[in-house]
């Protein structure tokens, strides 16, 4: 089912409402981000999660990230962030990146696979025309909608049919930027203070130096 969309592909807050609803009944859907559209499920259900994987081709142990669509519900749900955390979240989201983090209770298995004492989490920077997404006030498990290892989709007609026709829903945010997250391993920031870059994408490198060495 492709939700419906006016002319500037704006979504609406029934949109979002599919969403939440699809994923909250164990479906699988595909819906746009700041970056590149992206196919999601609930990140506590294992067997959505294998469903997403067989969409993709994904290989079962490699984990996704945790996407929510407000920073506040993050950071209500990860109560046992340390204050540093905190501060590095607060600075770099919502935003273009993925930060991993540590998960010491172990949350959202089916997402962290073989890796559960590391999260990764999403909060993205939404435009405009697809805010009405932050009405979702849960999570969502999500990885880009693509073949696994294949370029990433900014428009839906990018999007292998196999995916598209597997969903349960698909929305349409029209043409999205198309370069993926930058990738940022805080795990050892509230220890040591130290972070990593592991693939530079649509935040630069040089301002995730300067947005992490301010808070210093």
């Amino acid at each position: 089912m492709t939700a419906n969309t006016d002319e500037q592909q704006r979504l609406s807050e029934q949109d979002a409402r599919r969403l939440e609803q699809c994923v909250s009944g164990g479906g699988v859907a595909v819906f746009p981000t700041d970056t590149v559209y992206g196919v999601c499920c609930d990140p506590g259900d294992e067997r959505a999660a294998r469903r997403l994987y067989v969409l993709k081709g994904r290989p079962a142990a490699r984990p996704a990230a945790v996407m929510f669509f407000a920073l506040e519900p993050a950071l209500e749900t990860l109560g046992e962030l340390h204050h540093d955390e905190r501060a590095a979240l607060a600075a770099l989201l919502p935003g273009p990146v993925t930060l991993l983090l540590s998960n010491p209770v172990r949350r959202f298995a089916p997402a962290c696979r073989v890796d559960p004492a590391t999260l990764g989490l999403r909060v993205p920077h939404l435009p405009e025309r697809l805010r009405a997404l932050a009405a979702s006030t849960k999570p969502v498990m999500q990885s880009s909608a693509n073949l696994s290892g294949q370029p990433d989709a900014r428009t839906l007609e990018q999007i292998p049919k196999s995916i598209l026709d597997g969903a349960d829903l698909v929305l349409d945010g029209g043409e999205l930027p198309g370069t993926p997250s930058t990738v940022i391993d805080l795990r050892d920031y509230s220890a040591n203070r130290r972070w990593h870059v592991l693939r530079e994408g649509a935040l630069a490198r040089s301002a995730v130096r300067e947005t992490l060495t301010s808070l210093a």
